[in-house]
């Protein structure tokens, strides 16, 4: 059995132990079963003692002295990726690790397994001068495998000093591991465009931070309704749901947005907020970066009737809570989950697009919409009959 498999047996106990309070906060505890009714469920933790005679064993028996702080620690991280691959375990040291630097690589990586995936590179960033894109493999950070890597560790790699360099062990088109060096450096917040084109216009929107929907509010206010707004999500990678409502608001949408759903909690659903005046017709594009808030708010428009063009989102929908342990260290967890108005679960399958259009980055988007919404729609797939 290979050493990572057999830790994450080991240790899949111990993160049930600081998981499940998590997962059942808030739920009353269950009365008692009367006499003759079932029996009750075995304790999911009552494994426990066995666990650590196990780890006793392996400490006194196993032909090389262990280090048992990894052992432990490597399962935990190996189990936690099993629900999540934004689950992250810190041990004390880490927690208190200072901050690695304003300075950014300009991407977003994933991990998968022993890889990491660039699900976004930032426009004119650092990574994007070396040549990085969306769908990259990562082998390596720095010299560092990213498989021994959390998803919190391998965030912090990405970040350091300004002017400091990070190395970058990717695969290339023929399979073969190539070296990247990428300089950080600090990143402004991306700017918000406006394209005119015939009777149309394309809105460029780079994120959902705060302020980002009293911006579009003015940049539209001049702007004729009576034209096609094409909204281009397809770099939008960071901020939040509730401006993400506000936004979908300014577009002359009404009523319910998306639904939050979080452990341990009622679910909650969030409304749109804001009144704004609709376009005569509305188009969306999305992509391989279109990422979290946005996701949520391509699936608010896409249920309006919005016709959505360009590539399947990653499906990160979803939103992390860092609970203290009581040696010192923390998890970080993925607590929160955006569901939207169609029942998609933004953790899961992203938002897919009414009609796939792929494009460089010199293609003229808006002339591509334009043209696709042109086209009749591609008539929906008929369900199989059940047999």
């Amino acid at each position: 059995m290979h050493a990572r498999t057999w830790l994450s047996v080991l240790s899949l106990p111990l993160v049930a132990a600081f998981t499940l309070p998590v997962v059942q906060q808030g739920n009353p505890p269950k009365p008692q079963p009367k006499a003759g009714a079932k029996a009750a469920p075995q304790d999911p933790l009552a494994g426990l003692s066995d666990i650590q005679d196990v780890l006793s064993l392996v400490q006194q028996n196993y032909v090389d002295p262990p280090d048992m702080e990894k052992v432990v620690s490597g399962g935990v991280q190996a189990v936690l990726e099993r629900s999540h691959p934004l689950n992250a375990y810190l041990t004390a040291e880490d927690v208190r690790l200072p901050d690695p630097g304003p300075a950014e690589a300009g991407l977003m990586v994933v991990k998968r397994g022993i890889y990491g995936t660039v699900v976004a590179v930032t426009p004119g960033g650092p990574a994007a001068k070396a040549g990085l894109q969306a769908g990259d493999v990562i082998r390596k950070v720095d010299g560092d495998s990213v498989g021994r890597l959390s998803a919190w560790a391998l965030e912090r790699k990405l970040r350091g000093p300004e002017g400091s360099s990070l190395d970058l062990y990717r695969y290339n088109a023929t399979g073969d591991l190539t070296k990247t060096t990428i300089t950080r450096q600090r990143l402004a917040p991306g700017a918000l465009t406006l394209k005119p084109g015939q009777n149309a216009l394309l809105l460029s929107l780079p994120d959902l931070g705060s302020g980002r929907a009293e911006e579009i509010g003015k940049t539209l206010t001049a702007a004729d309704r009576g034209q096609t707004l094409v909204l281009d999500l397809r770099q939008c990678q960071r901020g939040s749901v509730e401006e993400a409502a506000a936004v979908a608001g300014l577009l002359g949408l009404k009523g319910a947005f998306a639904t939050l759903q979080e452990a341990g909690k009622p679910e909650r659903s969030l409304a749109v907020t804001g009144t704004g005046a609709p376009f005569a017709r509305l188009a969306l594009l999305v992509g391989r970066s279109t990422l979290g808030a946005s996701e949520v708010l391509a699936s608010c428009l896409k249920k309006g009737g919005v016709r959505t063009f360009g590539e399947r989102t990653p499906g990160l929908g979803v939103e992390r809570t860092r609970f203290a342990l009581k040696q010192g260290g923390a998890v970080e967890l993925v607590s929160r989950r955006w569901v939207g108005l169609g029942g998609e679960k933004l953790d899961r399958q992203g938002v897919v697009p009414d009609q796939v259009l792929r494009m460089t980055e010199t293609e003229d988007a808006l002339a591509r919409v334009l043209t696709a919404l042109a086209a009749p729609a591609p008539a929906a797939p008929i369900p199989a009959k059940a047999s």
